[in-house]
């Protein structure tokens, strides 16, 4: 699902986009994506199973957030994180109900960015090696930290960046929206500023384009659907191995 729009959440003037595309590798698409105008909020899901059906993961994960989305009163901060721990544990709860049901798609789960902005702030829920990034005055700030066994090697200092780059089981995660009944949600919130740009991404992105060109990217001249083709250009010219999903988030 792509929607874009401008629109007033409270005091915000927000703008958003959203795309994924198959890449050059894979026969089918894994990944979803929407953005909800009136709402602002943007959503992005890396299925994870192949045969399991992956892809079914991915989209149960966002027929979550629509559901509950759509029926939000209250933008407060405190309202906006249990919104997103209530969609993460629907959408974990549908993923399980569904293997229960067809056994032949056991392994099947996904990998979730979901945010939700208000006025003057913003919430990010985050599980998998999606990743959820924060442009501000010409600079990207990660919010996220990738739930992979890579990563953990990375934070004991066993890696260097680089290395775990191109580490054999880089994409080996720890963590899923599907996997165990009791799902651990991250929670990232802070302040918006006129003029920050969010972005959403699977792994298809960051696995094929570095942060220093997503920077480059997002600070040229440009409005949202000129840069999500831009960075998905960037991710096939790299050789697109995996499907590639950007969602862009802008605060006036």
């Amino acid at each position: 699902m792509t929607l874009y729009g401008v629109y007033a959440v409270k005091s915000a003037a927000i703008t958003a986009f959203a795309v994924t595309d198959p890449g050059l590798k894979r026969s089918n698409n894994e990944d979803a994506c929407a953005v909800y105008p009136d709402q602002g909020c943007a959503a992005v899901a890396d299925g994870v199973g192949g045969a399991a059906a992956g892809e079914v993961a991915s989209r149960l994960f966002i027929s979550s957030v629509a559901r509950y989305i759509n029926q939000m009163q209250d933008w407060s901060e405190g309202a906006c994180v249990a919104a997103i721990k209530e969609i993460f544990s629907t959408a974990n709860e549908m993923i399980l109900h569904h293997i229960g049901i067809h056994p032949e798609c056991h392994g099947m789960s996904c990998t979730a960015e979901l945010l939700l902005v208000s006025s003057g702030g913003f919430v990010v829920g985050h599980v998998g090696d999606s990743r959820s990034y924060r442009f501000r005055n010409k600079s990207l700030t990660r919010l996220t930290s990738d739930h992979t066994f890579v990563q953990q090697q990375l934070d004991k200092g066993e890696l260097t960046a680089e290395e775990a780059r191109k580490h054999r089981y880089r994409n080996l995660i720890t963590r899923a929206v599907g996997n165990d009944e009791v799902l651990d949600v991250d929670i990232i919130r802070g302040r918006t500023r006129p003029g920050d740009l969010f972005l959403l991404c699977s792994d298809g992105l960051t696995d094929m384009v570095r942060e220093e060109e997503i920077t480059v990217c997002l600070g040229r001249d440009g409005d949202l659907p000129e840069k999500t083709a831009q960075l998905v250009a960037m991710a096939n010219r790299a050789g697109g191995r995996d499907n590639i999903t950007v969602a862009l988030v802008g605060v006036a």
